[in-house]
């Protein structure tokens, strides 16, 4: 019996982005250096996979400080921590290496820098995330708020209406957070924008990626973790750009083939924290149900690196 013909077109750039091979590679150099088990402070990124993998190396994920042993190293997520987990690791003359993404890290820089400026600042992003969590704790409590969507930035009340900056999570929508910021400069003004914009190289160019396939396909699959933010943001970049049948799955075994039918091309993308493995196992998958076309479609090339920190990279 011969296989329905399905086209697959692979959007590129697709999975791992320069922050999170840095981060996967702090964990792998860290346990040969002082071999394991070394604790990592939440999902080193937010991939069950790769979680899994370096679990079974010697990693052990830990949701607070205080679960880690006192001669034990840990190291602090890719997302990033409120400036209060470093300073409770130094107290306790911890070893610890911190795995923050740079150009989050530059998203702290920038919010301590306007508030040493006098500004209030406003941290648009998500909720409970734990890059939010990380940015609103870089400064006291009332002094950095966060804006979610268009509805809280027409409301939010703030203290000085005339001294205000906003920086953005790097993970988020680049349309719905162009709205987000057009809202608050209609309501604000003199409001201080990011010297460069926050979100990140990798998540633009990934969303740029699925509006360039949307228009010629039937149906769009996102691989990449239920909690990962950029992962979520892909799929509702689909939606929205005309591919209304379009969903986040984390592994190839949770593809319900009837979502396949009257489907005959199907764009195929990984967020920044998803393997390409799982790519081409899904592709292998579909192979062995369809008679399978590939067209990779790729709208720019990356070629960014981040350096290991000091005590890793001799």
């Amino acid at each position: 019996m011969s296989k329905r013909k399905l086209t697959i077109q692979l959007a590129g750039p697709r999975g791992f982005c320069a922050g999170v091979d840095r981060a996967i590679e702090i964990v792998e150099k860290s346990l040969d250096k002082f071999g394991a088990p070394v604790y990592v402070r939440h999902e080193i990124v937010h991939n069950k996979y790769v979680v899994d993998e370096l679990r079974e190396k010697g990693a052990i994920f830990v949701e607070e400080l205080d679960e880690v042993p006192e001669d034990a190293p840990v190291i602090f997520s890719a997302h990033g921590v409120p400036k209060s987990v470093p300073e409770a690791a130094e107290r306790r003359n911890m070893v610890h290496i911190d795995a923050t993404c740079p150009l989050v890290t530059k998203v702290h820089v920038d919010a301590k820098r306007h508030r040493g400026e006098g500004r209030t600042v406003i941290l648009i992003g998500h909720a409970g995330h734990p890059e939010v969590i990380g940015t609103l704790g870089q400064l006291p409590e009332g002094q950095i708020l966060l804006v979610e969507n268009v509805q809280q930035a027409n409301t939010v009340e703030l203290p000085d209406l005339d001294n205000l900056s906003f920086v953005t999570q790097t993970t988020l929508s680049v349309d719905d957070t162009a709205d987000i910021i057009a809202a608050l400069e209609k309501r604000f003004p003199n409001i201080e924008s990011p010297r460069k914009e926050d979100i990140c190289y990798a998540t633009t160019n990934r969303q740029a990626a699925v509006k360039a396939l949307t228009p010629n396909c039937d149906a769009f699959v996102v691989l990449g973790a239920p909690n990962s933010s950029n992962s979520n943001r892909l799929a509702e970049v689909a939606k929205a750009a005309g591919c209304p049948k379009s969903i986040l799955i984390g592994r190839a075994s949770e593809l319900d083939m009837d979502f396949l039918n009257d489907v005959d091309t199907l764009g195929v993308t990984a967020g920044a924290s998803a393997p390409e493995l799982l790519v081409q196992e899904l592709i292998s998958m579909l192979r062995d149900n369809f008679d399978v076309e590939l067209k990779e479609i790729t709208v720019t090339s990356e070629d960014v690196h981040f350096s290991l920190p000091r005590a890793l990279s001799a």
